[in-house]
C-alpha cells in the first residue's frame, strides 16, 4: 500500500482494536487515523501499556467518533469486527462504499481484563 494513502480503522468505541491498529500503521509510517460508532472517554490502559511494550506509544491518544469527514478523507476504511458493518448508519455506510475492508479481530475488552489479551490482537494485517 502506499504510504500517503490515507487509512480509517474503525470499531465501536475506538479504545482497543482500532487504536493499535493505527498506532501499528503510523509506525510502519503508514497515513493513518481510528475512530468509533460510540467512542469511549479515553483509550484503554492495557491496549496502551501492550502497545508500549510494542514500543509503540499510543499514551496520548483519544478515541474519536467516526464521521462522514473521516470517511471522505481516507482511501481505506478497515472495520475490526465484522458485525459493525450492519450496524453503521445508512449515511456511514454509503460513503464508505467500496473504501470497505473487514478484519476480524476478537475484541479484547471484557476478557480476563490482563495486558496479555490485548497482546494476542493481532492488528498487524498486511497493509
Amino acid at each position: 500500500m502506499s504510504k500517503n494513502r490515507q487509512i480509517l480503522f474503525v470499531c465501536v468505541e475506538n479504545s482497543s482494536r482500532s487504536q493499535m491498529a493505527e498506532g501499528f500503521a503510523r509506525a510502519k509510517g503508514l497515513s493513518a487515523s481510528s475512530a468509533g460508532t460510540f467512542p469511549a472517554n479515553h483509550v484503554n490502559p492495557l491496549a496502551v501499556q501492550a502497545m508500549e511494550e510494542e514500543g509503540i506509544n499510543i499514551f496520548e491518544s483519544k478515541p474519536k467518533l467516526l464521521t462522514e469527514e473521516l470517511i471522505e478523507k481516507a482511501q481505506l476504511v478497515i472495520l475490526t469486527d465484522a458485525t459493525l458493518q450492519d450496524r453503521l448508519p445508512k449515511n456511514l455506510r454509503k460513503k464508505i462504499g467500496k473504501k470497505l475492508v473487514i478484519w476480524s479481530i476478537p475484541d479484547p475488552q471484557g476478557q480476563s481484563g490482563r495486558a496479555r489479551e490485548y497482546k494476542r490482537v493481532d492488528v498487524t494485517h498486511d497493509f
